[in-house]
């Protein structure tokens, strides 16, 4: 029997594959989820138009936009449906996770912008006021937060420092020496503290002026006012190695897992080949080992983008700010000020700021492993 299947280049011209869902019906589809969606975006306009007493109708709590927005979810899931078929029906496993993205970080964030355009300060009776960009130009001639972003920088090239520290502690611990899993033990134990414990036990413990152990040892060795924490650059460089003690063994244990997961026959073949441990560690191990470093280097620096705990505890971004971080800045002026909007304003800026740095820093890292190999 001949086969009478035409395939796609054999059909007439004027012909058009059949579509098994009728346009009324996606047009259905379609009506439903855009009126859906203007529904929400305009009540969410309007109670923003109500608090910022722009508006004289709107809500007094904000329990109808979370009623408009499950009623939204519920629309465009059976909007999907009716245009897309069953390929519509397998979205509908993915738009839970949808909707509580939304819920848990657009709408949040989308709010913290509102929030950074008002003068909002818990200790005053006025209650929140819409200003504007007010918060913004106060935020550019803040010395202090320009100051806490000058701190970051040094905080952030610190991470290389700790880098190569952390990838010698790998390089002894996956080497053949003795007590090899005692050391792997000991060097994990600082990771394994709260920051606030490594603040009190190290920072407000060993390295106090008067009593401490570090402080003593300082003065045997000829240093007179061993004040780790008075002096602008001393109380910088001792915050880093505080924070430093503390994530190094991150990296040393991320850098071990990449040694260990090395092929030997690549490093047995270099050292037949005559090479010395010098040779063979800068031009076989660390470049088959770069992947594993730019990944660790890139973890630490966001985790160093958020450093606050020790410099609350044991500075309070003192001595006149020469510690703060941004994250600590924008605690105290919550905390110490009650200037939420001010401080939301300084939050979403630096929000901004990580996102954009980030975002270069992971093209650089890309483009510069893909360059070296």
């Amino acid at each position: 029997m001949a086969d009478q299947t035409l395939s796609t280049s054999e059909w007439p011209a004027n012909a058009v594959p059949s579509d098994p869902i009728p346009r009324s019906r996606k047009r259905l589809g379609w009506a439903l989820m855009a009126v859906a969606t203007l529904g929400l975006l305009a009540v969410i306009a309007l109670q923003i138009l109500y608090k910022a007493d722009i508006d004289a109708v709107g809500f007094e709590t904000w329990r109808p936009i979370v009623y408009a927005y499950v009623l939204w979810g519920i629309t465009i899931g059976i909007g999907q449906v009716l245009t897309r078929g069953e390929d519509g029906q397998r979205a509908l496993f993915l738009l839970p996770a949808l909707l509580f993205t939304i819920a848990m970080v657009i709408f949040p964030t989308l709010f913290g912008f509102y929030i950074a355009l008002t003068d909002w300060n818990l200790s005053s009776v006025s209650g929140r006021t819409f200003n504007g960009l007010d918060n913004f130009w106060q935020m550019l001639n803040d010395p202090y937060y320009r100051n806490a972003l000058f701190n970051m920088v040094f905080y952030v090239l610190a991470v290389f420092v700790e880098y190569i520290i952390a990838f010698g502690l790998a390089l002894l611990l996956n080497a053949q020496i003795r007590a090899r899993k005692f050391f792997r033990v000991v060097f994990l134990m600082p990771l394994m503290l709260s920051p606030v414990a490594v603040s009190w036990m190290i920072g407000k413990s060993l390295m106090e002026y008067r009593f401490g152990p570090a402080a003593t040892l300082a003065r045997h060795l000829g240093w007179e006012n061993p004040a780790f924490f008075s002096n602008p650059i001393t109380a910088r460089i001792s915050i880093m190695v505080l924070d430093a003690w503390t994530f190094i063994p991150f990296m040393m244990i991320m850098l071990l897992a990449g040694l260990q997961a090395m092929s030997r026959e690549v490093l047995e073949a270099a050292r037949v080949d005559g090479a010395t441990a010098w040779q063979t560690f800068w031009q076989v191990t660390f470049p088959l080992m770069l992947p594993v470093s730019v990944t660790a280097v890139i973890l630490r620096i966001i985790f160093k983008l958020k450093l606050a705990d020790i410099i609350i505890t044991v500075t309070s971004g003192g001595p006149g700010g020469a510690t703060d971080s941004v994250s600590s800045f924008i605690y105290r002026e919550y905390r110490d000020r009650s200037n939420v909007g001010y401080g939301t304003m300084l939050a979403m800026a630096y929000l901004i700021i990580i996102i954009v740095f980030v975002t270069w820093l992971l093209k650089f890292a890309s483009r510069f492993v893909r360059n070296v190999n």
